[in-house]
């Protein structure tokens, strides 16, 4: 029995200085309880709100903006009160939350700033992400009806002479890497990781279709026929309009309506991409050329997403890089107007950064129907009802 004892006697002692070890363990770091006197969101952020251009720098949006925003998501950034301490307000949640995307920085030079733990930061990040994709999508990132493809395709003839558009089609990479403790083969290959977003854009740089989550490192070949608008348009399931005459163009016979993409992507009854080759037919250049002016508004609306949101020119770490990703183009919906494009399209121009296109999307291989289609556009380009008067410069 008396080996037995000091066995006892031994397990219980260990258990009292564990005890001990864990008391001594300070609830919050000493730096952080300073968080009231020192803390970016009590003292800079409080100044920010009275100068409202170094707000819009700080968050990439007005406090105004900043407010309805939280309007949205304050609800879902709540946490319940305990007896061991106070909860993060949702609206210092949502400023350390907006200052990541925006800023790019690393989340313990947050928790620094701010004076929180790095843990909190992340969460802050997760739950903000969250909350945009689960309150505001369905209102900025609408499921697709007859009605919205119309508008979108009146939009793309009133401002870029493009007939039956549904939008400019295109893909993205987003550099990731694998978190702390990570399980995933996928990000833990070699080498910068990255995963896809596919975007279809309307005439205003507003984004209609989203989908994120194809490893960058897959074959890139399958992005565009696995994803929801490919599978979707390929099966006629989409609420896209009956075909119908081109502008002014009734003896050209109806067309259906389409996606204008890049050489990425492969030529479909539902999806315009250029004449390859040097050597073409005005004809064909003047189509590559009324494509192209058409397909820019993708081009600009990354380039508007990226440089609002600069973490996506970063290497974002965090187990839902998909929801972030979804998060900002909803904000950019969010936030979209005239005079912020040409402001953030110009800081774009300057800093030169930009994300990294896909190369390719889908296979190559064109059907005759599709290639009538695209002959059929050429020819409308051509005719007097479709021509520009400066095309023929351009090309």
């Amino acid at each position: 029995m008396a080996p037995l004892c000091r066995r006892r006697r031994a397990m219980l002692a260990v258990a009292c200085l564990l005890a001990l070890k864990r008391r001594k363990r300070p609830w919050v770091s000493p730096l952080n309880r300073q968080r009231r006197q020192h803390g970016d969101f009590y003292r800079l952020v409080a100044e920010l709100r009275m100068d409202s251009e170094r707000h819009l720098q700080y968050f990439r949006m007005s406090a105004e903006k900043m407010d309805e925003l939280l309007s949205f998501v304050g609800p879902e950034l709540s946490r319940q009160l305990t007896n061991y301490r106070a909860p993060i307000e949702p609206r210092q949640r949502l400023a350390v939350g907006l200052r990541y995307l925006a800023s790019g920085e690393s989340m313990a030079s947050l928790a620094s700033s701010y004076r929180l733990g790095c843990a909190t930061v992340r969460e802050s990040v997760h739950m903000l992400c969250g909350a945009i994709e689960k309150v505001m999508k369905e209102q900025l990132l609408p499921a697709p009806t007859e009605g919205g493809w119309k508008e979108v395709a009146q939009r793309f003839w009133d401002k870029w002479n493009f007939p039956n558009c549904l939008g400019a089609l295109g893909g993205r990479h987003v550099a990731i890497q694998a978190p702390p403790n990570s399980d995933s083969r996928a990000l833990k290959d070699k080498a910068p990781s990255s995963v896809v977003v596919l975007a279809l854009v309307d005439a205003d740089c507003r984004f209609r279709c989203v989908q994120v989550g194809d490893f960058g490192r897959a074959s890139d070949g399958g992005v565009f026929a696995g994803s929801e608008l490919g599978v979707g348009m390929a099966d006629g399931n989409l609420n896209v309009p009956s075909d119908r005459a081109l502008p002014g163009a009734p003896h050209l016979g109806e067309a259906p309506f389409v996606m204008v993409a890049d050489a990425a992507l492969p030529l479909k009854t539902y999806l315009m991409r250029p004449y390859p080759g040097q050597h073409l037919s005005p004809a064909k250049r003047t189509f590559n050329y009324r494509l192209w002016r058409a397909r820019r508004v993708l081009d600009n609306a990354f380039a508007i997403l990226s440089t609002r949101w600069r973490i996506l020119l970063r290497r974002t770490v965090l187990h839902n890089s998909d929801t972030l990703v979804v998060a900002a183009c909803i904000l950019h919906n969010f936030l979209l107007a005239p005079d912020d494009n040409q402001r953030l399209l110009d800081e774009n121009e300057e800093s030169g950064q930009n994300m990294e296109p896909v190369k390719s999307m889908g296979g190559n291989r064109a059907s005759r129907a599709a290639c009538n289609v695209r002959d059929t556009l050429s020819s409308f380009f051509m005719s007097d009802e479709g021509s520009l008067p400066w095309q023929s410069k351009m090309i």
